[in-house]
């Protein structure tokens, strides 16, 4: 299998079946082998009895169909557990992606490990989808330090190899970019075409710029601290633990030099819960060194990630 297209579907029954053929007319004449891996995320419409259908006639499409709607992560996550191309594209079910640009990605891909559509031209609400969008994307570049126009553009291309060895939760999907940096992967970025939505009802709102923004903090505490939590606990609770000891330094020096009464003042109080504070959080860095040692242990899992071995086979 060289080629797969994962597409999450949630309610999208007037346009399946346009977006089927478009990725028809797009794949066919690229002479290669292809799948198309639909996933159901617990469409409440005619969303599954129509790809049950496409399926019949066209060996070549794979519907998965999940018990209830568990957001697009899972669905992402359900497809690339189940696809087998080397190369694996995804792309929204909605008709604002172009399956036409899907050559464009592949052409890319060839000498990159990931492809990221960038959807200059976007055809949606400035104030409700585009301008969130603007201030999440610098937001997150700036953080991850990977810079992208689109993060929140599905239509993406991956190396199998990539993929494989990431772990979606939450709405980590458009942070994929992001994590797989993580790996050394070479990203690269195509601009791709975006049409508005003329059918169905978008499944998008502001409160999922709330959800982007938790995620994000996540994904950067994932990227620099994984695999050494003490070096983000441990400077703050130092820091937290040192200004409670000047603080009770000054106090005592205040009490015992000046007689100054200091029993009644929040100083005091202060003082000694940031040395609490600071104790407590060099603890959480120590508890969170043993937690990464038993999860990489007993997960038999590598702190590296090898891209190719040259010389003699390695028995």
């Amino acid at each position: 299998m060289t080629l797969s297209i994962v597409i999450p579907i949630y309610n999208e029954d007037e346009n399946i079946q346009i977006l089927y053929e478009k990725l028809k007319e797009a794949l066919d004449p690229l002479k290669k082998e292809y799948e198309i891996v639909f996933v159901d995320d617990g469409s409440t419409d005619r969303t599954l009895p129509i790809l049950e259908e496409i399926q019949a006639k066209d060996k070549r499409v794979v519907v998965l169909s999940l018990r209830r709607n568990f957001g697009q992560t899972a669905a992402f996550a359900a497809g690339f557990d189940f696809a087998r191309g080397d190369v694996i594209v995804t792309m929204d079910g909605d008709l604002q992606n172009d399956p036409a640009d899907i050559p464009k990605l592949l052409e890319l891909i060839k000498d990159n490990d990931l492809v990221s559509g960038w959807r200059k031209k976007r055809k949606d609400p400035f104030f409700t989808r585009r301008l969130p969008s603007i201030i999440a994307n610098w937001l997150i570049s700036n953080v991850t330090g990977v810079k992208l126009h689109d993060y929140g553009c599905s239509l993406k291309a991956y190396r199998r190899d990539v993929i494989k060895n990431l772990k979606l939760y939450g709405e980590m999907h458009r942070f994929i970019p992001a994590v797989a940096s993580w790996y050394g992967v070479r990203v690269a970025e195509v601009e791709v075409f975006h049409y508005p939505r003329l059918r169905g009802r978008s499944k998008y709102g502001i409160s999922r710029t709330i959800k982007v923004v938790l995620d994000l903090i996540t994904v950067k505490f994932l990227q620099s601290f994984s695999t050494k939590p003490i070096q983000f606990f441990g400077p703050v609770g130092m820091l937290s633990g040192f200004l409670g000891f000047l603080i009770l330094l000054y106090l005592s020096i205040d009490k015992l030099f000046k007689g100054h009464d200091i029993g009644g003042r929040p100083l005091l109080l202060l003082g000694a819960l940031l040395i609490i504070v600071g104790i407590q959080l060099i603890g959480m860095g120590l508890l969170g060194e043993m937690l990464v040692r038993v999860y990489h242990e007993s997960q038999r899992k590598p702190v590296y990630v090898i891209k190719r071995v040259l010389g003699p086979e390695i028995k």
